[in-house]
């Protein structure tokens, strides 16, 4: 038993490797892309300017990408601290913590942003389902699916108690339907559209599918119930 856990520790690592290999490639491939529109906005976004940077779609995913080293020393402190203090899985925990955050709360700036008439433009509502779909284009419906993606992914994996697809479906569209109500009671002058929410939990649940592996199992009772003392 213990020679061939020994043997699979290296086929984990050799895995392991390889995603990280092959998502580093792919953040290397979408920075060469985009490298022309995220540049228009490194100048004001360097100088700390809030229009033409926080206020734009690429001055949000520039300073992502620029805070993302920090995110990983973040983790990285969290989970020495929590290996000092004996805690399991603490290289795990502490990535999904910080993953939650630097995942989704630039998502949820970009759909807070405001449209061109805040405040006085009446508040939209668009409670048929798929008719905004077919308007959204290819771009806005990957936008929709990464609002909540990282959500989706890291929540099971911190949180034993969301570690279901039913769960992250409530947990999506939960968070999803706050987002579209507060946009509409706010008059952000955008349109708060059921397809909106649907997008943003499908985006969620296949995030959570791809993350089922690394999911935390829930705890059970009666492995942490002490034993009993034989009477004296």
């Amino acid at each position: 038993m213990n020679h061939d856990a020994s043997l699979s520790a290296p086929a984990r690592r050799a895995r392991g490797g390889v995603l990280l290999g092959l998502a580093v490639l792919g953040l290397a491939g979408a920075l060469f892309v985009l490298r022309g529109p995220l540049m228009m906005s490194a100048p004001r976004c360097m100088a700390g300017r809030w229009h033409g940077c926080y206020d734009t779609f690429n001055g949000v995913v520039l300073m992502t990408l620029v805070t993302l080293p920090a995110a990983v020393l973040v983790a990285w402190a969290l989970a020495r601290r929590r290996r000092a203090a004996g805690a399991a899985a603490a290289r795990r925990i502490s990535l999904a913590e910080v993953g939650m955050v630097h995942g989704t709360v630039p998502f949820l700036w970009l759909t807070m942003m405001p449209g061109a008439a805040p405040g006085t433009a009446p508040a939209r509502v668009s409670l048929v389902p798929l008719r905004d779909l077919v308007t959204m284009g290819p771009l806005g419906i990957v936008g929709n699916l990464l609002v909540f993606a990282a959500l989706g992914f890291f929540a099971p994996v911190r949180f034993a108690a969301l570690a279901s697809l039913p769960r992250i479906l409530a947990l999506g569209a939960g968070c999803s339907a706050l987002v579209e109500t507060a946009q509409y009671v706010l008059r952000l002058d955008r349109v708060s559209s059921v397809d909106d929410v649907l997008v943003n939990t499908a985006g969620a649940v296949l995030a959570g599918l791809a993350s089922r592996r690394w999911w935390r199992a829930p705890s059970r009772g009666s492995a942490h119930t002490p034993a009993k003392r034989p009477a004296a």
